[in-house]
């Protein structure tokens, strides 16, 4: 099935590129801040059991996950301020271009840190090495760290002190106007630092918690966790960022990428 942009690109839509982390009950789940597993358990009254094969007509399970710490989820401004915003409120639009890097972590004083000249690089090309299918305004930006090891999707990164976005480079990010930041580590901030969050307040420009700024961006999202497979190259998509309508700060939400390509009725 094939979608049509502005006459423009085309995509299609049989081909998804799922970037999302599923959830489960077992140590394959991805982990991180200190919590345990999810849980995932059929409902029981008394002698009967939600489930088919313990005699019930259905299967009814209750689940128990904390979406930041448990797989792919997105979260707005809400998970930093004093005041309750919500991811369902907040993210009223579904479908962005968007543009996919990949980034080996620079070591700064013992820390993996992703810069600002680090993701300027990737967007500051000329026009003659633009490709007829690069989207010029993306959206969105979908960052793959190096190396991308499968163990992304099953880790344990409590007390690891992960990779994470310098303030200049969310900053930077802000200022080209990028709305949706998508990242395959647990945050964009590092694991200790205080409670400063310095990247989630430089891209969501909050300069006071408690008393939010009337310019800060209440329709931006930062999506975590998530796994983009190395069949997958670098370069421009369509994103379609599903989640689900959870009234919290943040959703596990279920990303997934359309290759772009350059429609033959468009003019060049």
């Amino acid at each position: 099935m094939l979608a049509f942009i502005d006459n423009k690109f085309k995509i299609d839509l049989s081909k998804p590129l799922d970037i999302s982390i599923p959830l489960t009950n077992t140590d394959a789940n991805p982990i991180a801040w200190y919590i345990e597993k999810p849980e995932i358990e059929p409902v029981k009254f008394g002698d009967w059991i939600g489930k088919v094969s313990e005699g019930s007509s259905t299967n009814f399970n209750n689940i128990f996950f904390n979406p930041h710490g448990h797989g792919t989820h997105t979260e707005c401004l809400g998970h930093i301020t004093r005041e309750f915003y919500s991811i369902n409120q907040c993210l009223k639009q579904f479908f962005f271009f968007s543009e996919l890097i990949s980034i080996t972590p620079e070591n700064i004083n013992g820390d993996l840190v992703i810069t600002k000249d680090q993701i300027q690089h990737h967007f500051v090309i000329s026009t003659k090495e633009k490709s007829h299918n690069q989207i010029q305004n993306p959206e969105a930006i979908i960052i793959r760290t190096l190396p991308n090891l499968e163990e992304k999707k099953h880790k344990n990164y409590s007390k690891t002190n992960p990779p994470y976005l310098a303030e200049a480079a969310a900053i930077f990010i802000r200022e080209i106007g990028i709305k949706h930041l998508l990242i395959d580590l647990p945050s964009v901030d590092r694991e200790e630092d205080e409670g400063k969050l310095l990247a989630h307040k430089a891209f969501w420009n909050v300069k006071d918690v408690n008393n939010l700024n009337t310019d800060a961006r209440l329709d931006c999202t930062i999506t975590e966790l998530i796994f983009v497979d190395d069949t997958i190259q670098d370069g421009s998509y369509v994103l379609n960022l599903q989640m689900a309508s959870f009234e919290n700060d943040a959703s596990p939400s279920k990303p997934i990428l359309y290759s772009v390509h350059c429609s033959e009725n468009s003019v060049q």
